[in-house]
């Protein structure tokens, strides 16, 4: 394998992804929880306000997606973006988690509108520095490697919060504990001062480290920018049959991370503190970021088709066992981490699998047209990328919402807690299954990925001879 970055281009793309995940992550995980405890917003409601959100700001990512592939800059065609980002996604982080006097129809048209804001500015940001990945290196393997670094640092960004929170709940005072809360009691909620220190600190800390990527970082895989109307970019998208395969994948598998939606609940519900969620989500954690670490290696091995089959097949039984075994044999709290990390291992297929593969499906665009167009490849798996989270986080809401879970609840039942946990463990398990029937027919693996590569390679060596 041809190394062609170094060292630090490779810490500056996984350190950026580390940076803006923080950001999406302490959202996702934190934000309905805010809207319930500080604002007694209805959880059910805010799972449909947050999926209505996504599917709302859904038409920005092929705008954005379009206006890359328009970009001149000198800079590059994707890094200017990640630039203009940094800014307003540091404030409507902000925004989101400042405690307003509104009850009624005015507060879910507040979440609503500074939910769409936040939506919009961190689309600005995620579809370059997704879609970045692809002009790197021109190396295949090299490009395989890249990502699976860059990822597990993405997939530690997205569980970041659950440290930080913590964190800022032992600096600032008043409201919920980390240490000392006596055997059988609940903690007291997050204040809504600790929610805005911890807001501020992500936003701050997570945008400068995802500058590094347009600071530290180079596009090297040539390109030539051109003028599309939007029906030509849905055209090329629709005729790229291996992209769709993988976006349906995806949608799929809309389930399979409802679990960090509902993991500050799970936590509350389960063990007793929403600051023991990181007790609770570092056994997922851990085994997702070894599954990504691994899944490389399996790719290697296996190819990655049959890698995301097993993966996924192996999520849905284990993730089926986890909860078989807590309702009806031990809650015991250890054995309940065992099961978790378990179920974290098939995590890398949903984490890690759907880049490798989009971009493989722009080289696939590239050799059959002469034309690569990361932007609007790109665009359409980060726009889905936010919906099947959108959709995971309303599903799994509904059912909390739906076991009775009252986050200042004294005492929480064992129907609750059954009903949690299923969302929790079992349903991303059954999506992980899901998502498999379209990747059993994606082809573009093994020798027909390897020559279409050097027919590449090839092409593009003789087009800077000339």
């Amino acid at each position: 394998m041809k190394k062609v970055m170094s060292f630090k281009e490779i810490a500056g793309y996984s350190l950026g992804l580390f940076g803006f995940q923080a950001i999406v992550g302490f959202l996702n995980s934190y934000q309905a929880e805010f809207y319930h405890a500080q604002l007694a917003a209805n959880l059910a409601v805010v799972g449909v306000l947050i999926l209505a959100v996504k599917v709302v700001s859904a038409v920005f990512d092929p705008v954005v997606g379009n206006l890359i592939e328009r970009g001149k800059s000198s800079k590059g065609k994707l890094r200017p973006f990640i630039l203009y980002s940094l800014l307003p996604l540091a404030v409507t982080t902000v925004v989101i988690f400042i405690r307003v006097p509104l009850t009624g129809f005015a507060l879910y048209a507040y979440i609503f509108i500074t939910f769409l804001l936040w939506s919009m500015a961190m689309t600005l940001g995620d579809v370059p520095s997704q879609a970045i990945a692809a002009v790197l290196t021109p190396e295949p393997t090299e490009r395989t490697n890249v990502i699976s670094i860059a990822n597990t640092f993405k997939q530690i960004g997205f569980s970041a919060a659950a440290v930080l929170v913590p964190v800022v709940c032992l600096l600032v005072p008043g409201g919920s504990r980390v240490f000392g809360i006596p055997e059988g009691e609940k903690d007291a909620p997050i204040s809504a001062s600790e929610y805005l220190a911890a807001a501020v600190l992500a936003a701050v800390l997570g945008c400068a480290l995802f500058s590094l990527i347009y600071f530290w970082n180079k596009e090297r895989v040539t390109y030539a920018s051109e003028t599309m109307t939007f029906r030509e970019m849905f055209a090329s998208l629709r005729e790229n049959k291996p992209l769709m395969l993988v976006i349906l994948s995806y949608f799929l598998g809309a389930g399979r991370q409802m679990a960090m939606a509902i993991q500050v609940q799970t936590s509350n519900a389960l063990l007793g503190s929403e600051n023991y969620v990181l007790a609770l989500g570092i056994s997922m954690a851990v085994g997702s970021m070894l599954s990504m670490a691994l899944t490389p290696v399996l790719i290697k091995k296996m190819g990655e088709k049959p890698a995301y089959i097993a993966l996924s097949v192996y999520g849905f039984a284990v993730s089926l066992l986890a909860f078989f075994v807590y309702v009806f044999v031990t809650d015991n709290m250890v054995v309940m981490f065992v099961f978790l990390f378990l179920s974290g291992l098939q995590f890398g297929a949903v984490t890690l699998m759907p880049m490798i593969m989009v971009t493989d499906c722009v080289d696939h665009e590239e050799y059959r047209t002469g034309k690569r167009r990361e932007g609007p490849a790109f665009s359409v798996l980060t726009l889905t990328i936010k919906v099947c989270l959108a959709i995971g986080a309303a599903l799994g809401l509904i059912l909390v919402q739906a076991s009775g879970y009252q986050a200042q609840a004294a005492e929480v039942t064992r129907h609750t807690k059954n009903v949690i946990y299923f969302a929790y463990v079992a349903m991303p398990g059954i999506f992980s299954l899901l998502s498999v029937f379209p990747i059993l027919k994606y082809d573009l693996t093994g020798e027909k990925k390897k020559q279409i590569a050097q027919a590449l390679q090839q092409r593009r060596a003789q087009q800077e001879a000339e």
